[in-house]
């Protein structure tokens, strides 16, 4: 076989799909690959850093941070589902026992390995309806219930149907500035224009009406405005937005005829006692007449809460007031991949069918998820008073979510540097804490941000000594390069 040279090769950088190379995500992007590469050096003793390991507080991940261990009555469902017979033992609780045998009846063969119906397995359906209606008072419908791989498989299945593949006028979806990076991404992919509308800073990042109004005017001439993407609780920002803004937002879409795309991934993620989470759903049917009729999806997750089952990638959402010849078309999209990953699916049936008052696995399960939320809390209150500390530091209170999102002050100086060397101001910053400290965080420009302002998110979730050992390194270094830079 004859070996091919470059030019000879029938796909290179020239000729790849060019929204390929537009796409960027900064929670795994180049900090982390030279994290990586010097996790590798450390553990070949072969380097001259002054620190024995790196801190990874890139992502939130919880079970890799080596403070969280699985919810037994998660594992020990999916251990059954998976391998009926380990549920012959005399330990295994009886109310687990009768999920499974349930949950396999759903099952082709009655069996996990399995294919499952498109929309993932009914009885799972079933359950996340009857979670929904629960939480929010208002009938849920587990037609309306797509299970998918992690919630960002939903998230760019429905982004996609609300693509008009026009590239002189393309689809215009608003995000939030900061925002997740998948969103930017997807968009990306999609070439859809982005419609980057700011929240606030000085206000807890509140969103202001204002301001989304100023954001879609001015991209009308680019785009035809199709959707708005809410992230609640936020993501990389940690604010809990108030029932009046929720109720504001929905308001803007209707006037506007924008498709709701509500990420509500963290919606078990409230930290501050003076805040609550509401969805969408619930206040767009509070509000009554015509708004409960408005177009929505909403998402949610196995990943996060505080369960953290990252790994399984499950997840739902949940597509109401669709047109029914845009359900037959959503149905035929997800039909052509099959299903999603039943494992995952079976995480997510119990995530949210937990044991209950009175059940044999209860208690445990109670005593595990009050010592993870209470860890949560305390963390989160903790971070933001340290960062807070610091010289030239600011960093709102970490109301929900897993992370923080400090604004760091840069010099001058800094900055002409790092411009120099084609980088963003807080990606040198982020570089240089990492090889100086082993940190590995995530520049606040891969967020996106307000010009002039620069920023880095960290999680919450390493355990509460190494947090501390995180924060006051960050507080050594920071110093320090302030006083080089100015």
């Amino acid at each position: 076989m004859t070996k091919k040279t470059p030019n000879d090769r029938s796909l290179t950088i020239e000729n790849l799909n060019p929204r390929v190379i537009e796409v960027e995500y900064a929670v795994r992007g180049p900090i982390v690959i030279r994290a990586a590469e010097i996790e590798k050096q450390l553990k070949e003793g072969n380097h001259k850093y002054p620190f024995d390991r790196v801190i990874r507080a890139n992502i939130g991940d919880c079970h890799a941070s080596g403070n969280q261990v699985p919810v037994t009555y998660i594992r020990q469902l999916v251990a059954g589902c998976t391998y009926p017979p380990i549920m012959n033992s005399k330990d295994f609780p009886s109310d687990i026992k009768q999920k499974v045998e349930r949950l396999l009846c759903s099952c082709g063969g009655k069996s996990l390995g399995a294919y499952t119906e498109s929309q993932g397995i009914m009885t799972i359906r079933e359950d996340i309806a009857n979670y929904i209606q629960e939480r929010d008072g208002y009938p849920a419908n587990a037609s309306d219930i797509y299970l998918c791989n992690g919630a960002s498989d939903g998230i760019k299945t429905v982004l996609k149907l609300l693509m008009n593949n026009d590239a002189k006028k393309p689809s215009g979806i608003m995000i939030p500035v900061p925002q997740y990076p998948l969103y930017s991404a997807t968009l990306s992919e999609y070439g859809a224009y982005q419609i980057e509308y700011y929240l606030d800073e000085d206000n807890n990042w509140a969103l202001d009406i204002d301001e989304l109004e100023r954001a879609l005017n001015e991209s009308k001439d680019r785009c035809v405005p199709r959707g708005i993407v809410i992230i609640n609780p936020g993501n990389p920002t940690g604010q809990v937005l108030s029932r009046e803004n929720i109720k504001n937002i929905i308001c803007f879409a209707k006037k506007h005829r924008l498709f709701i795309l509500a990420d509500e991934v963290y919606q078990e993620n409230v930290h501050l006692s003076d805040s609550k989470f509401f969805s969408f759903k619930k206040v767009l049917m509070d509000l009554g007449p015509p708004y409960k009729n408005m177009e929505m999806a909403s998402f949610h997750s196995a990943s996060k809460g505080w369960h953290g089952e990252c790994g399984s990638r499950g997840g739902y959402y949940e597509l109401i007031n669709i047109d029914n010849d845009v359900r037959m078309q959503v149905n035929k999209l997800i039909s052509a991949c099959l299903c999603s990953t039943a494992w995952g699916q079976s995480v997510m049936g119990a995530i949210i069918n937990p044991p209950k008052p009175g059940e044999q696995s209860y208690e445990l399960y109670n005593k595990e998820r009050t010592e993870v939320v209470n860890q949560l809390k305390h963390k989160a209150d903790l971070v933001s008073k340290l960062f807070n500390s610091i010289e030239g530091v600011k960093c709102n209170p970490v109301m929900g979510a897993m992370y923080a999102f400090p604004r760091i002050e840069i010099p001058e100086k800094a900055i002409e540097h790092a411009k120099s060397k084609q980088m963003a101001p807080d990606a040198f910053y982020c570089f240089q804490l990492l090889d100086k400290t082993g940190i590995c965080v995530v520049p606040g420009s891969g967020f996106k941000q307000r010009p002039g302002t620069h920023h880095l998110r960290t999680t919450i979730l390493p355990p509460v000594d190494q947090m501390k050992d995180m924060v006051e390194k960050f507080r050594a270094f920071h110093i320090e390069f302030l006083n080089e830079w100015k």
